[in-house]
């Protein structure tokens, strides 16, 4: 039997009726950020009002202390909902104010939103198990606590595990400036660690003894900096230097290490322009006479977009329609516009979708679907899910249009009422889609065929090596 309105109705007032548990939730996990593999609070919190639901709570999934399911229902379909809860460093900020005062100096914050993420996956989870229990319909929910989206691939190592092979479809959403489901595709990505280890000497007194390895990762810098006159337009290289070899300027570094990201539209493209850089820095420790070694720490593979279910979730939150900002919600969204937000901030965030949203403060409707598929030059582990199952995922307006993503004043709402209301509305579309799913299996069997069709012959291959865990990426060499 088809879902019909009374059914979405019902399902949506579900979400609702849970709403303050899981807004409280999120702001918990916003008052306590947490990085990559390192969100124990984070996962502590959402097992529990999970478990209190009455979900089958599985820790430790695939080997990864901070990666949970949680289950409720026997048999299939099986759906997957997918949550986040890691945060990012050095973006500590105060909540609701209007310029840049960290909350606690130099500590971390969620500057991608993924509080609400996690809490509002966690709570479609919750409303569909409701419905489930309630009108007694065949099928498993299962929501996995996915953590290090933003530094390591926490969904890419559990697809490895092979702990979404089961899934019949799977869903997820993110925190945005806009309402809309999301049909583009994404940049997969390669992270690696360069690790240069030279010979430390006097900087002064003997500095023909000396091999710096600080000069290896700038060379190697410079190097991948010419490169990039000669890489795809669409592609992108960037590095943070992770250890400098120390702070005294007479000692030669006997130590140096950056952390590349490699990305490009496709997965094989990532990897070559990965050999190209893995030459570039053994090309660096020719030259220097140093030694590299090199560690994958991460990586993600490219999203495929699956219509048959982008159709059917556009039309849930179609019907279900905005979220219902008020008065004060627009007050401090205007005021954040004025006070810390740029005119090149606006025009950046509003370009891919048409210069109709200058003129709002909060998005307050849904955006049609695209006429054509882009790619989105960013990245995510939602895309190795996608290359296991059918997935579709959806944005809304949690923030105020022209905000960016990695930064204070994205922070500094993520814990209003604006930010809830649009973390309900994720909620409902994915809850309600979900529902269609698995109350008309032949969604499913249109999904599964069109992911088979845009994969073809190509099965999934995982870009993390079998040999990398994850533990390796919160340790520093000796």
């Amino acid at each position: 039997m088809q879902n019909d309105p009374l059914s979405l109705g019902e399902i949506a007032r579900g979400v609702e009726a849970k709403a303050f548990d899981y807004c409280a939730l999120s702001d918990r996990i916003w008052a306590t950020p947490e990085l990559a593999f390192q969100e124990h609070r984070s996962v502590a919190e959402q097992s529990a009002i999970l478990e209190r639901e009455g979900f089958r709570i599985t820790t430790n999934v695939g080997g990864i202390p901070t990666a949970f399911m949680a289950e409720y229902g026997r048999g299939g379909p099986v759906i997957g909902i997918l949550g986040e809860y890691d945060a990012l460093p050095e973006l500590s900020q105060l909540s609701g104010v209007l310029q840049q005062e960290a909350a606690t100096q130099g500590a971390h914050g969620h500057g991608c939103g993924h509080n609400l993420l996690g809490a509002g996956s966690a709570l479609a989870a919750a409303a569909l198990k409701e419905a489930l229990a309630t009108d007694g319909i065949a099928g498993t929910v299962r929501y996995y606590g996915c953590p290090a989206e933003e530094n390591g691939g926490g969904k890419t190592y559990m697809a490895r595990a092979g702990l979404f092979d089961d899934l019949d479809v799977a869903f997820c959403w993110h925190p945005h400036i806009v309402n809309e489901v999301s049909t583009a595709s994404s940049l997969a990505e390669i992270q690696a660690y360069f690790r240069f280890h030279g010979r430390a000497a006097h900087a002064a007194a003997l500095p023909h003894m000396g091999r710096s390895a600080l000069d290896a990762v700038e060379l190697m810098n410079v190097g991948v900096n010419y490169m990039r006159e000669h890489m795809p337009s669409d592609a992108r290289v960037h590095y943070a230097i992770t250890n400098t070899g120390g702070d005294a300027p007479n000692t030669v570094q006997a130590y140096a290490e950056s952390l590349f990201s490699i990305r490009s539209p496709l997965l094989p493209d990532a990897q070559r322009l990965f050999g190209r850089v893995r030459k570039i820095a053994e090309g660096a420790a020719l030259m220097t006479e140093t030694s590299v070694v090199i560690q994958i720490a991460g990586g993600s593979s490219n999203i495929i977009p699956n219509k048959v279910l982008q159709e059917v979730m556009y039309d849930n939150m179609c019907r279900i329609g905005p979220p219902a900002f008020d008065e004060a919600d627009y007050s401090f969204a205007k005021k954040l516009r004025e006070a810390a937000l740029t005119e090149e901030d606006l025009s950046s965030s509003i370009a891919p979708r048409g210069p109709s949203l200058k003129s709002k403060i909060l998005h307050d409707g849904v955006l049609a679907l695209p006429a054509r598929e882009e790619v989105d030059m960013g990245t995510t582990d939602v895309g190795d899910v996608s290359w296991i199952v059918p997935t579709a995922q959806c944005h809304t307006a949690c923030f105020a249009i022209g905000t960016g993503f990695h930064t204070w004043q994205l922070v500094t709402q993520g814990k209003l009422p604006a930010a809830h209301k649009a973390m309900i509305l994720a909620a409902q579309t994915i809850a309600t889609t979900a529902a269609d799913c698995l109350r008309n299996p032949a969604i499913l069997a249109r999904a599964k065929a069109e992911l088979k069709e845009r994969i073809g012959s190509t099965s999934y291959l995982c870009p993390i090596p079998p040999d990398v865990m994850p533990d390796h990426l919160c340790k520093k060499p000796a």
